[in-house]
């Protein structure tokens, strides 16, 4: 086992790399809630891949299936309703990039819950039936997306963004690719990416490090093949696709994002991604010039927010909001932008962002979901967490400037708009 410690926050996480290749990390927390969350790195972009020397393709929308058919077992029980009956709050999610399943107890029913949380995610059990009783279920789930306006602003701008990456795919397919979806393509996709190399757990709570581990590693029963698989993705040019895209929906204020297709691997992931952060609060955030101009002006009613993702296969950052008047707050944002490239941060207004941005981050170790959820997601991006705060100290007001100007290219900007019907 090996100790990760953080001296500035006093946080420590405890690792370790089973003999089946499972990535275990432990974060101690004296608190009563205690939650672990089991991810595997499949998500919706992996749909190509090699295993030995075949090529195979596996329908959009299998991980999300997946995801669903899990729960069900041989017994006739759904383990979601299990443990729910043990008072445990027990969900799962499926990303571009990884599937999780967890669970967080504040109870004495921890382990009794950890039996049937480690149980149905190491035996499937898929059948003609349940996987077809599961398709309608999921139609629905499509159907329902297909109406949520955050969801199909964010897709819209994904798919003006990229000509080929399956990132512009939704994560639960269609009901034409969900329909090639049968109970041996779901065998063959567990049996590829289900396996104990391709996963990590992470455990936050009231726990001593060494039992918790040594619990788990008595639960497990996952080996690792000697087939390795090998993820295809195909090849993205720089270019976007169009520099915007406009849909209606029924909705009460029109939606709008401002996206950026970035360059995909940076030299300092965590450093590129705090200085991008910085920069976006001091162009838009709530104590902005911009954004009290805005608010003032009854352009906004609320911040627009930024999203950042980065990862060896596509990195973009959208920025998004609500106006009535989208185009004129677009255009006040784009001004911002440019006139700030031109201008440089000042010295006074890029500490004091440094010193709110660094609090927030130290404030959010204080939450057992927030701190297993961001150590499962970035170490399946190969990053430590911890090493944000080693990363604050590095970061200048010319490297941020420098970033921003290389991220907010207008070459490979788009909009994505969602007007009221």
């Amino acid at each position: 086992m090996k100790i990760i410690e953080n001296n500035k926050i006093q946080e420590k996480v405890y690792t370790k790399k089973m003999p089946n290749g499972l990535s275990v990390m432990v974060i101690p927390k004296k608190t009563e809630k205690k939650y672990i969350i089991w991810g595997t790195q499949y998500g919706s972009i992996d749909n190509l891949f090699q295993l030995g020397e075949k090529e195979s393709t596996i329908p959009d929308g299998m991980a999300h299936y997946m995801e669903h058919k899990l729960f069900e077992q041989e017994n006739g029980t759904n383990s979601l309703d299990v443990l729910t009956s043990l008072g445990v709050n027990a969900n799962a999610y499926t990303t571009n990039n990884h599937t999780a399943y967890l669970f967080e107890a504040s109870n004495d029913k921890f382990f009794e819950a950890l039996d049937e949380f480690m149980n149905y995610i190491q035996n499937p059990y898929f059948t003609d039936e349940n996987v077809e009783k599961e398709r309608g279920i999921i139609e629905q789930e499509i159907m329902m997306y297909d109406d949520y306006p955050d969801w199909k602003i964010y897709m819209n701008a994904m798919r003006a963004m990229y000509h080929n990456n399956p990132i512009k795919i939704d994560v639960a397919g269609t009901k034409e690719t969900i329909a090639e979806i049968t109970k041996e393509k779901l065998q063959d996709a567990y049996h590829c990416f289900y396996r104990p190399e391709n996963m990590a757990i992470v455990v936050c709570g009231d726990f001593e490090p060494e039992q918790i581990i040594k619990e788990i590693e008595t639960r497990m029963t996952l080996e690792n093949l000697d087939e390795k698989v090998k993820r295809l993705y195909p090849e993205e040019p720089e270019e976007i696709v169009k520099p915007r895209i406009e849909d209606e929906m029924n909705i009460t204020r029109p939606l709008f994002i401002i996206g950026y297709k970035d360059t995909v691997k940076a030299e300092n992931q965590i450093k590129k991604e705090l200085a991008l952060e910085m920069a976006f609060n001091i162009l838009i955030g709530d104590s902005s010039k911009l954004y009290q101009d805005l608010y003032e002006q009854g352009l906004v009613q609320s911040q627009p927010s930024m999203i950042y993702e980065n990862t060896n296969t596509y990195s973009h950052l959208l920025i998004q909001g609500q106006s009535e008047k989208y185009d004129e707050v677009i255009s006040k944002i784009e001004e911002a932008i440019e006139d700030l490239k031109q201008k440089g941060i000042e010295e006074k207004e890029f500490e004091r962002m440094k010193k709110k941005l660094y609090g927030e981050y130290v404030k959010s170790y204080n939450d057992v979901e927030s701190i297993a959820t961001s150590f499962l997601q970035n170490y399946f991006r190969g990053i430590n967490p911890l090493d944000y705060f080693e990363e604050f100290g590095g970061i200048t007001k010319e490297y941020t400037l420098q970033v921003l100007k290389e991220v907010m290219d207008k070459q490979k900007q788009i909009i994505s708009i969602i007007k009221s019907k």
